[in-house]
């Protein structure tokens, strides 16, 4: 009897397994929708207008301001993300349907605080959507050529110094990322900046990274480094020296290096390399090189476990992206720190995507 109704059990299980999967695969069938229509946001400037008015927006008054020439497609894409959480439904003082903003709506904003909005609409470019396609190429292929270069004949960063347009969506991209990362790292452990007078960020873009420092911690002269067609266009920053080069020949001289987001573009070899420049750069006694990357696997109750599965995700993005680049484990770092010529080093979990680490010639 017993048997029977195990076996009875188990069928449920599989029954119950099968719809799910039947459920979940409309997810990666139209998954793709989701990034679609909050580029659409943005770009409509729907999070903005909202923003600036404290009471619910109609549908008429909204499409008016925005210029749509149809309120019915912009109900239903409002339809479709309010179904999300972004954005949400209230009553008018006359009684109508208005729009107003949500949490995550807020982020979405093109000049806001804590925006996400550049990271979005980098990503959703069509220069950055167009490798994907060759991700099972670059999985076949016997070479190593990235699914970027495949698409567009050159990489990324070649790709961006001679398309102006491109290398604003990333350098925008990256300092609303940083504006995000530097609280977090703020938050969590200012004290790893104590003692610290000047501080070089390696590849800093357009400088909000360090400037966001200084500011933060002004008695550190900042210098961001990073290359020519990136530098030429960063603006000026009180505290902050732009300094361009390339971080694979020298690094500028400091008390300490930083490096936020970089070294997951990179091999292995290629890590070390910059590593051991950084060392070259360093007080021997009193230098450390701080590194802001994601750590993969980390142990339940490390960091905010809601973002550990985004560490995946920027996995993929570094195979579709990157010629070399990829996320790292724990002791896939202490072997790059090891060989680079580190004595030490040690990893600072924080409320953000990235782990800080601190390293010690």
């Amino acid at each position: 009897m017993g048997e029977e109704t195990n076996g009875v059990a188990r069928i449920h299980e599989g029954d119950k397994a099968e719809s799910q999967a039947q459920e979940d695969i409309w997810k990666y069938i139209f998954g793709f929708t989701e990034m679609a229509a909050v580029k659409c946001a943005i770009e409509l400037g729907i999070p903005d207008f909202l923003e600036n008015h404290q009471e619910p927006i109609t549908l008429n008054q909204l499409s008016s301001v925005l210029g749509c020439s149809c309120s019915n497609f912009l109900y239903r894409i409002l339809r479709f993300l309010i179904n999300r959480g972004i954005f949400k439904e209230e009553s008018t003082g006359h009684g109508e349907i208005g729009y107003v903003q949500t949490p995550l709506s807020r982020l979405l904003r093109k000049d806001g605080e804590n925006s996400m909005a550049a990271l979005v609409l980098l990503e959703a470019s069509p220069v950055m959507l167009a490798p994907w396609h060759f991700l099972s190429g670059r999985a076949l292929a016997k070479g190593n050529t990235a699914s970027f270069s495949a698409v567009h004949g050159k990489d990324v960063w070649e790709y961006a110094e001679t398309n102006p347009e491109h290398s604003k969506l990333i350098n925008d991209a990256l300092a609303c990322h940083s504006r995000v990362t530097i609280l977090a790292i703020v938050d969590n452990c200012p004290e790893i900046f104590k003692g610290i007078e000047t501080l070089v960020d390696v590849g800093g873009g357009d400088g909000t990274t360090i400037s966001l420092l200084v500011k933060t911690f002004p008695w550190i002269r900042g210098i961001n480094f990073d290359l020519p067609h990136v530098v030429s266009v960063a603006p000026h920053c009180h505290g902050v020296q732009h300094v361009e080069g390339n971080m694979f020949d020298s690094i500028p001289k400091a008390d300490a290096a930083f490096l936020m987001s970089i070294l997951h573009d990179w091999s292995d070899d290629e890590c070390i390399q910059i590593l051991k420049n950084c060392i070259k750069i360093i007080p021997k006694d009193t230098g450390k090189v701080i590194m802001v990357e994601v750590v993969l696997e980390k142990e339940k109750g490390e960091g905010n476990e809601k973002l550990k599965d985004v560490g995946f995700m920027l996995d993929m993005v570094m195979m579709a992206h990157t010629t070399n680049g990829k996320e790292r484990t724990a002791k896939e770092w202490a072997q790059i720190l090891t060989a680079a010529g580190f004595n030490s080093h040690s990893i600072k979990h924080i409320n953000a995507i990235e782990s800080v680490i601190l390293a010690y010639p």
